[in-house]
């Protein structure tokens, strides 16, 4: 069967195809292709770098500092799913794949892949928390939960990996700054009434500080691997990604 899904969808991007195209053409796929080289070739200097020991993990699940507390909870959010983790971390037995920092971690890095669009805007319960502000929250909750000082990591990181046009034309805004983050979550636990405060000015607050923040082009991801035909096929890929999935317009860009 593994056979009969490699040919479909080896296929999906031609005149006969079964399929849509962005089902293999995409970003998820992109980065994993991308985290799967270098987890190979672990001697490049590369910005994605794996510390020794470290493995990675496609759509992780990151638990939130503001998950549910009762049934209805109308404040709450759900788990953020994390197209990519680096570093030291297990994942939970069972079916959720949630990522929880080791005792011991040294690198602890999320990754966000885009091609044509923007970073989301925010939740159902929190129009304004935007995705990178949720992201950087959650780090902040699992790196503390795990009992974890931020300034213990060599790399605590998000990163935002979409095309240089994209970064170029501005479609992220300031989204990826740290003063517009900590305004969103600080927004954010104003509903909590004090019960989160403690949590900010210990937890989140040094996260901030030390977290690693950036917005990463494709082309400088792809830009240092060493040429050959195997990472020429990874530019053919991204070539292919770039064409089926064509920039959307931010809903609200900040």
């Amino acid at each position: 069967m593994v056979d009969a899904i490699v040919r479909i969808l080896a296929g999906c991007h031609v005149g006969d195809a079964t399929m849509p195209p962005t089902e293999l053409y995409n970003e998820g796929w992109m980065l994993r292709l991308v985290l799967d080289w270098l987890a190979r070739n672990p001697n490049v200097e590369h910005v994605l770098s794996f510390a020794p020991g470290a493995r990675w993990y496609s759509e992780a699940l990151l638990a939130s500092r503001f998950l549910p507390s009762a049934r209805n909870d109308t404040r709450a959010e759900g788990y953020t799913h994390a197209d990519g983790v680096v570093g030291h971390f297990t994942i939970k037995p069972g079916e959720r794949g949630e990522a929880v920092p080791k005792p011991d971690a040294r690198q602890f890095m999320v990754l966000e892949a885009k091609m044509g669009s923007p970073l989301s805007a925010g939740t159902k319960n929190a129009p304004a928390y935007d995705q990178a502000a949720r992201n950087v929250a959650c780090i902040a909750h699992v790196i503390g939960a795990a009992g974890l000082h931020p300034k213990s990591l060599d790399r605590l990181a998000f990163y935002v990996i979409a095309p240089a046009a994209q970064i170029n034309a501005r479609v992220f805004g300031s989204l990826m700054t740290k003063a517009s983050i900590e305004t969103k979550v600080r927004q954010r636990i104003a509903a909590y009434e004090g019960q989160c405060d403690a949590w900010l000015d210990k937890v989140f607050l040094p996260t901030l500080d030390h977290i690693d923040l950036r917005l990463l082009s494709w082309e400088e991801i792809l830009a240092p691997l060493e040429k050959t035909a195997e990472t020429e096929s990874l530019q053919l890929f991204y070539e292919r990604c770039l064409l089926f999935n064509p920039p959307r317009r931010p809903v609200n860009q900040v």
